[in-house]
């Protein structure tokens, strides 16, 4: 029968207790991370002139008192417009989508 040592038990089931519950936290970024990495490929295409990626959003989170989750951009009839996907605290999720050189919902 082999010989348990404790002192070796003990620091690995501590490594698999740290690598168990950071894997969670590494394969699912939370909604900021993932809403910034959304937000920074729309900006870089933005329409020239227009609003800023950024002011958009601001301005649609606080309109509707929600979270954006999810950022689009589109070409339509040749203008360029941001689809947003919020998320609210009720759990109602919904797509606004707003012109990028004017600012208006549409």
């Amino acid at each position: 029968m082999p010989i348990r040592s404790r002192h070796l038990t003990v620091p690995l089931a501590i490594a698999l207790l740290i690598a168990s519950g950071t894997h969670g936290a590494l394969a699912t970024p939370p909604a900021s991370k993932a809403k910034a990495h959304a937000i920074g490929k729309a900006e870089s295409r933005r329409a020239e002139g227009g609003q800023s990626l950024d002011a958009v959003v601001a301005q649609v989170e606080k309109r509707y008192n929600a979270r954006v989750v999810r950022v689009e951009t589109r070409q339509h009839k040749g203008r360029t417009i941001y689809v947003l996907r919020l998320l609210n605290a009720e759990g109602k999720v919904w797509t606004v989508q707003v012109d990028a050189d004017s600012g208006a919902v549409l």
